[in-house]
């Protein structure tokens, strides 16, 4: 999909749990696109307040608001050419959706206390995921001419629990990426680990599974990595409650997961 997907100038939706890789999925579209060498802008929602989040997307003038000592430039104009991506769309107001009708359409807008329109040449790709933005619309919580203007192609982005298969893959990357960091050789899950971890939920997805990696990789001795390598990690007496834990770590890890808990201590 990202392949048929990236040559054009479509808005795209992309849904999925936290922890999934929605940010890389934003990050391979614009890489295959011709846009690739123009910036790919960020704007995370979680990082932002709410009260300035205009003012981040679109800029303001100087005297705009108390503390606007100069003009400054928003994240549209900073992504001009290139791609801007906006993330978990469902958090913002309803007042800054309204803000934000315009711009998917015509492709311009004002700065904050400003009157002068300023036009740019943006893809758009935004992201959501604990919320369903069509629930949303029938609550009145979003803006119904947004959502049909952001209704363009639609990815969904499969938690780690339903693509198990490509669980050894990612774990290869991951240890490979953890391995350059501290400038080692990459560690390698025996097949039994590989099982194991294929057995868990991974309710953080990706994310949890990079975590859960880094210090069986960082303390291990040998090339592999066996089960015993994550004990010490996994806290039996307090988290899994067991009155008579299993003798080694392989039962461990299976007894933890029969009873529906995580194999990592959080």
């Amino acid at each position: 999909m990202i392949g048929r997907i990236a040559a054009h100038d479509t808005i795209v939706l992309i849904r999925g749990e936290s922890g999934g890789g929605k940010k890389l999925v934003a990050e391979a579209i614009h890489r295959a696109s011709p846009r690739a060498a123009k910036p790919l802008i960020k704007v995370n929602r979680a990082a932002l307040v709410e009260t300035l989040l205009l003012s981040e997307l679109f800029g303001h003038e100087r005297g705009a608001f108390t503390g606007a000592t100069s003009r400054k430039k928003g994240r549209f104009e900073l992504a001009d050419g290139g791609t801007i991506f906006l993330d978990e769309i469902g958090d913002i107001s309803l007042q800054t959706q309204a803000a934000l009708l315009r711009v998917p359409k015509e492709r311009s807008f004002e700065r904050v206390g400003g009157t002068q329109t300023i036009r740019v040449d943006v893809r758009i790709i935004i992201c959501a995921t604990n919320h369903d933005l069509k629930r949303m619309l029938r609550e009145g919580r979003f803006c119904e001419g947004l959502y049909y203007r952001l209704r363009g192609v639609f990815i969904e982005v499969p938690p780690l629990r339903k693509r198990l298969s490509d669980l050894p893959l990612i774990a290869e990357h991951l240890l490979r990426r953890i391995a350059e960091e501290r400038g080692e050789n990459p560690k390698r899950l025996s097949s039994d680990v590989i099982e194991l971890l294929q057995r868990h939920l991974w309710p953080g997805n990706v994310r949890e599974l990079e975590n859960a990696l880094c210090a069986p990789s960082l303390f291990a001795d040998g090339e592999w990595l066996c089960a015993a390598d994550f004990d010490g990690l996994i806290d039996w007496a307090s988290e899994q409650g067991l009155e008579s834990p299993a003798s080694n770590p392989e039962e461990q890890i299976y007894e933890r997961i029969r009873r529906g808990r995580s194999i990592f201590m959080r």
